[in-house]
């Protein structure tokens, strides 16, 4: 196979920062930009019940492991990029030395790891034509991916990466956005997706990001499917367990386990990659104080920092940093890898953010407490060497 001219090797041609706008050529500058503000519609996607996005710029190997066992030899074939989508069929057990997820997916083109592979549906919907009762509304992403238009300036860290890095801005699988507008202006209907002050995400800084996108790929969310579960049981009753050693996550009613899911919770080393509890997740007991349906997420700096929009389904349980939350952006649960965040996939983190208190409804879109009132409580264990 024929190794693909990644983002990486891109990089490596056209410097970083300042210098790769220096000497990119402008005629690619004048394109990519056109592309950003060029209506899209949504592109075809495997004919397959699960289809897989890599979230990154993945090996695909002759076996199910990094190294041929009896020669030493690396087993690449070459790379495919970040967002190529596959059919996600059958699973195998490989080898990837001191990590838990050994399961790598077996494709036409090779073995793909599987902690790369994000699993998604495409289930395309009917859009509106116009706001209903001329509301805006919350919309949940419900097909691999969606390229956005982008509607005025960009400024976000988010949006700067793509830029340099020349990759296509778009949405993915779970992720839940703010629509404050409709238009058919292009010959198919596009909601323009609107992080706003008022609790629909907290957009980055005080510049704000516009774009639009095709209403195809998002599904409206209705009261119904964000309703509390298990409502009848005393909140007193309901308590999370955590445990960073095992990375699971344990929901119980009293003494009954009613949910049960892996996570990914904060690293133990900080961005230089020595040993630190930095970035790990604080272990005790913690309390339910802030939820919110969708949150853009930036913080610290481009050495050690994060820019991710659109985060879905965040309940907040130590300051204003430390959430469960869904992730997008990777499928590596079970392993030690967020800034002290509680990663889980986007669907446990609805049932998650449906189950706690304080319950919140789409009209709500988020709900904070001040101590000593607080909502569920979320217990966090290690067992120390």
């Amino acid at each position: 196979m024929k190794r693909s001219f990644s983002r990486r090797d891109f990089l490596k041609v056209a410097g970083v920062g300042l210098g790769a706008a220096a000497f990119r050529p402008f005629k690619l500058l004048d394109v990519y930009y056109e592309k950003l503000y060029t209506p899209k519609r949504l592109p075809q996607f495997p004919a397959s019940e699960i289809i897989g996005r890599l979230v990154d710029d993945t090996d695909v190997r002759s076996r199910p492991a990094p190294l041929d066992l009896t020669t030493g030899v690396d087993t690449s074939l070459g790379v495919l990029r970040a967002d190529t989508v596959i059919p996600w069929e059958r699973e195998v057990i490989g080898n990837v030395p001191g990590l838990t997820n050994q399961k790598y997916l077996e494709t036409a083109q090779g073995y793909i790891w599987s902690s790369r592979v994000q699993p998604t549906r495409n289930l395309p919907n009917t859009p509106v034509t116009e706001l209903p009762n001329g509301q805006g509304f919350w919309a949940e992403v419900t097909v691999p991916y969606v390229d956005l238009t982008v509607d005025g300036v960009v400024a976000s860290p988010w949006m700067q990466d793509h830029v340099q890095y020349n990759f296509p801005p778009r949405v993915y699988y779970g992720q839940v956005i703010w629509v404050d507008q409709v238009r058919t202006s292009s010959g198919f209907p596009e909601y323009r997706w609107n992080e706003d002050a008022n609790g629909h995400g907290y957009g980055y800084g005080a510049y704000g990001e516009f774009f639009w996108l095709d209403g195809a790929g998002v599904k409206i969310l209705t009261e119904e499917e964000v309703s509390p579960i298990s409502p009848n049981v005393d909140p007193n009753e309901k308590k999370i367990v955590t445990s960073v050693t095992y990375q699971t996550l344990s929901c119980f009613e009293g003494n009954n386990e009613v949910f049960f899911c892996r996570i990914a919770s904060g690293q133990t080393y900080d961005s230089f990659g020595v040993e630190s509890d930095e970035l790990a997740t604080p272990v005790g007991d913690l309390h339910t104080h802030w939820k919110i349906i969708s949150k853009n997420m930036t913080a610290g700096d481009t050495q050690a920092g994060y820019s991710t929009p659109a985060v879905p389904w965040n309940t907040f349980i130590h300051g204003d940093g430390i959430a469960i939350h869904g992730a997008f952006w990777h499928n590596d649960f079970g392993e030690r890898r967020s800034h002290g965040c509680i990663n889980v996939k986007p669907e446990d983190a609805k049932w998650i953010f449906r189950w706690t208190t304080p319950y919140i409804s789409l009209a709500q879109s988020e709900a904070r407490m001040t101590w000593p009132e607080h909502g569920t409580v979320i217990s966090v264990t290690e067992l120390k060497a």
